[in-house]
C-alpha cells in the first residue's frame, strides 16, 4: 500500500497540471464558431461514471485527489466509486497510479426478450 500511495502522490501533481490544462479548453472552446453536440448530460458537464480501484487503494482518497464526491464507494463486487465527473477529473483519475478503470455509467437496455 505504501508504494501504491507513494506513487499517487508522486502522480498528483501531473493530474493536477491535466486538470488546470483541462479547465482552460472550455474558454478556447467557446470562441469558436463550431457548434459542439449535446452530450447526455444535458445541464452540466458533468456525467455519472463508475471508477475501479486497486485492492490496496481507497476509493474514496481517490475521489478526493481530483475533487470528486462519490455518490456510492463500492467494496463488493468491485473496489472503487461511482461519482458525477468533468471531463478534466476523467482525464487526471486516469493517469493516477492504483486507478484500473475510469468508464461512463450508461443506461441498460433490452432488445427483446429471454427465450
Amino acid at each position: 500500500m505504501r508504494i501504491l500511495l507513494s506513487r499517487a502522490g508522486r502522480a498528483l501533481p501531473a493530474a493536477v497540471a491535466v486538470l488546470a490544462a483541462v479547465t482552460v479548453l472550455p474558454v478556447a472552446a467557446a470562441t469558436a464558431a463550431t457548434a459542439a453536440p449535446v452530450s447526455r448530460g444535458a445541464a452540466s458537464d458533468e456525467a455519472p461514471y463508475i471508477v475501479t480501484v486497486h485492492e490496496d487503494v481507497d476509493p474514496a482518497r481517490v475521489a478526493a485527489m481530483v475533487g470528486a464526491s462519490p455518490d456510492y464507494v463500492y467494496s463488493t463486487a468491485l473496489h472503487g466509486f461511482s461519482a458525477r465527473l468533468s471531463p478534466g477529473q476523467v482525464m487526471a483519475l486516469r493517469v493516477i497510479p492504483g486507478v484500473e478503470s475510469v468508464h461512463e455509467d450508461g443506461g441498460v437496455s433490452s432488445f427483446g426478450t429471454a427465450g
